[in-house]
């Protein structure tokens, strides 16, 4: 009897046992699809376009997140998302001012940006910029963009901050009754992002009087390694006194005695403009800055790869590394990518290479450096003029065409150069018309060597959505009877009896300026 019950309550106790068991099994269950739901949600914001769902979906990731316990949170993971999404602490973002009022004025600089999540790093990298733009134009309303929708959707969902994304800008700006608008990008270069900027602002052109975008940091492209522009050369000389000075020293030559090499770390891009890099470590070659070295994560261009960059500074026999972001902001790729304890991190391969006796980091953006917010500063007053200059063009056409009615002229047309001239048959004569108050010239050329024309600078040709005039098919007949094919244009005349820029490319793909001048109208 006295087994038999104990028999009973071994089988109680084990089936207890196989019910707590199963009870675990589905808590755990249920604690991952938690993990998961979380994980999903993420993925579904983790993305660059906008969408009608797009503020619930930032609301339900969030809240799904809180619900979490600590240990549920660790388990988040998914194509995009992990536990650092949510909880990742990168400063106190109710420190920064999105800058998304209304009540703009007819006057706007909107500062784009490509953005980042890294709170810190807004306010002191492209809050600084957008402070120092403030102040030198206190009668323009400053506004901010990201051209970064995975980064808006970010901070909104994590912190509650609404950023706008370009096309929320422009129509803001638009639907306040904004006329004059300049576009100040604090991207580094003519990239990719650069082109869809600007395609993105062309979009929305006709919905604004006037619109100017402005130059990047690093100014034009140009076409090779060798080219060095004054907006080159002032970042690199900013960004090395910088550098030098955290680093404890008066200056980068000062540091160089003391074996250190400073390192400076870009994105990189497949973009064409990924020759600005090259153009940077050429400039610090020009100022003597022998132990300046230019990266980049992507490795594009390919000297710029890091195991490249260990190579050089080992060989140049450095014995001391400081790295630091050749990037606008200190975000993701400087506090990861560059500084992070992961194995294919900056800090760790330039460790593991054994060559060196320290790796340091200086974790803040160019964004944060006076002079190079005073370099976007004079890049929106360049902007700026474009825009009163337009006016002023405006004007001369006005006063230009008021004394002519519509009808046809011949003119004469001459340029600064003998290699871009009018045919021989012509006399240097062309035929303008003007009708409605605008004036078009259309000139024959000596063969069909020219095969674009654009009506400004060569470099304003060579900027996204630049629309280039497009040759006709002219039939000229010299005095020995031969007749030939050449091509014609039909050019813009802004005012009469002054110099226009007028942009030319040949066959050979390079463009170059010219100034022309259209005078001497006669009724034909």
């Amino acid at each position: 009897m006295r087994k038999s019950s104990r028999v009973k309550g071994f089988a109680i106790l084990t089936a207890a046992v196989m019910l707590a068991g199963l009870g675990s099994a589905e808590l755990t269950q249920a604690a991952d699809e938690e993990a998961a739901k979380v994980a999903s949600l993420i993925d579904a914001i983790y993305v660059q376009q906008r969408t009608d769902e797009t503020d619930a979906l930032c609301e339900e990731a969030k809240a799904a997140w809180d619900a979490l316990t600590d240990e549920q949170k660790e388990q988040v993971e998914g194509e995009f998302a992990d536990p650092d999404y949510f909880g990742n602490d990168t400063g106190d973002a109710s420190a920064d001012d999105p800058l998304n009022a209304d009540g703009i004025g007819e006057n706007e600089i909107l500062v784009a940006s490509f953005g980042t999540s890294f709170n810190e790093s807004r306010v002191e990298d492209i809050g600084s910029v957008e402070k120092a733009i403030a102040a030198a134009y206190p009668d323009w309303s400053v506004r901010r963009a990201f051209t970064a929708q995975i980064i808006i959707n970010h901070v909104q969902a994590r912190d509650g901050e609404k950023i706008d994304n370009v096309d929320q800008a422009l129509e803001r700006a638009a639907a306040n009754g904004v006329k004059r608008l300049i576009v100040q990008p604090t991207l580094l270069m003519h990239g990719a992002e650069y082109d869809e900027l600007c395609d993105a602002v062309l979009a929305h052109e006709a919905q604004f009087d006037q619109i100017a975008i402005a130059e990047p940091l690093l100014g034009e492209v140009g076409a090779d390694a060798s080219v060095i522009n004054d907006d080159k050369k002032a970042v690199a000389e900013a960004i090395c006194a910088e550098a030098a000075a955290l680093a404890g020293y008066d200056s980068t030559d000062a540091a160089a005695e003391d074996g250190v090499a400073f390192v400076f770390m870009g994105h990189g891009t497949a973009h064409t403009a990924k020759v600005s890099y090259s153009q940077m470590a050429a400039q610090m070659k020009e100022l003597g800055r022998a132990n300046v070295f230019i990266g980049t994560v992507e490795g594009e261009p390919e000297e710029t790869a890091c195991e490249h960059v260990i190579e050089a500074v080992a060989a140049a026999g450095y014995k001391k590394v400081i790295l630091r972001p050749l990037m606008v902001v200190a975000g993701d790729h400087a506090n990861n990518d560059m500084a992070g304890d992961d194995a294919d991190s900056w800090k760790s391969m330039f460790t593991d290479a054994g060559a060196f006796e320290s790796i340091d980091c200086q974790i803040e953006g160019l964004g944060r450096i006076d002079a190079v917010q005073q370099l976007y500063v004079a890049h929106t007053a360049d902007a700026l003029a474009n825009l009163e200059n337009a006016v002023d063009e405006f004007a001369n056409l006005e006063n230009a065409t008021a004394a002519l009615s519509d009808g046809e002229y011949d003119v004469a047309f001459t340029t600064d150069s003998s290699m871009f001239k009018i045919n021989e048959t012509l006399d240097n004569m062309a035929k303008l018309t003007v009708k409605d108050g605008e004036m078009t010239v259309h000139i024959t050329l000596p063969s069909e060597n020219i095969v674009n024309l654009f009506p400004g600078t060569a470099a304003e040709a060579q900027e996204s959505g630049a629309v280039l005039l497009e040759p006709t098919k002219d039939e000229v007949t010299y005095s020995d009877g031969l007749t030939e094919t050449v091509n014609g244009f039909d050019v813009p005349v802004p005012y009469l009896d002054e110099e226009f820029d007028l942009a030319l490319i040949g066959t050979k793909g390079k463009w170059y300026d010219h100034k022309v001048v259209v005078s001497s109208p006669q009724m034909a």
